[in-house]
């Protein structure tokens, strides 16, 4: 079993969107993962549902718990602890712009224009 602990460091937290990005990167992994909201002492909630960790309401500032257990243990807390370190795909505290692979906080593959414009 592999844990970190880290601090959620861009503006909207887990919710929404960086939720979604967090969710679609955990899912890649063979292994069981787990976060769980330290500042909040809720319980642990499965990383791979977006419900789940949208109910672990992790703001910004809150320190979270990654737990992953499996075959691919190292690889996954790599990978979310690097997801996570770089903002979920939203610019962080002291950068001016948006982390690499996105514009202006999005997806760099998600459109620029509104829906039906």
């Amino acid at each position: 079993m592999q844990t970190a602990e880290l601090t959620i460091r861009n503006p909207s937290g887990l919710h929404a969107r960086p939720a979604a990005l967090f969710v679609r990167a955990a899912a890649q992994y063979a292994s069981k993962i787990s976060v769980e909201n330290l500042d909040r002492g809720s319980p642990p909630v499965d990383a791979k549902s977006v419900l789940l960790v949208l109910t672990a309401g992790v703001q910004r500032g809150h320190r979270i718990r990654l737990t992953a257990e499996g075959p691919d243990e190292v690889a996954a807390i790599a990978g979310l602890r690097e997801l996570v370190e770089s903002g979920l795909g939203e610019a962080i505290d002291g950068t001016d712009q948006a982390p690499p692979g996105t514009s202006e906080g999005r997806p760099a593959d998600e459109p620029t224009t509104p829906a039906g414009a």
